[in-house]
């Protein structure tokens, strides 16, 4: 049986979802890999550069709605959990991975 602090995504890089989330989770995900081939099906038949460009942002998009999901799940479970256990240091990796992912 697995203790409490190889459970914890914090501590093991690891974070256990519920089947819902996870659910959600890939099929954003397989959203976006339908998107990036039907980008690179319009580079191969020479697509106007405006109209992949147009379809790029909305990848673009598709991911930043992803990230969120993921950071609000986080914050929601990992974070939380880990403060009210007393481990701090969970805010400042929160704050560095939000800095990485605003540049």
């Amino acid at each position: 049986m697995e203790n409490e602090e190889e459970k914890c995504c914090c501590h093991c890089k690891t974070t256990e979802r519920g089947d819902e989330e996870r659910k959600k989770l890939i099929n954003r995900l397989n959203r976006i890999e339908g998107q990036i081939r039907g980008i690179r099906a319009m580079v191969e038949r020479d697509a106007y550069c405006p109209d992949i460009l147009m379809q790029s942002a909305a990848v673009n998009a598709a991911v930043n709605a992803f990230n969120k999901d993921l950071i609000a799940g986080h914050i929601h479970h990992c974070v939380v959990r880990d403060v009210r256990e007393g481990n701090e240091e969970v805010i400042d990796e929160l704050v560095a991975t939000l800095q990485k992912l605003m540049k």
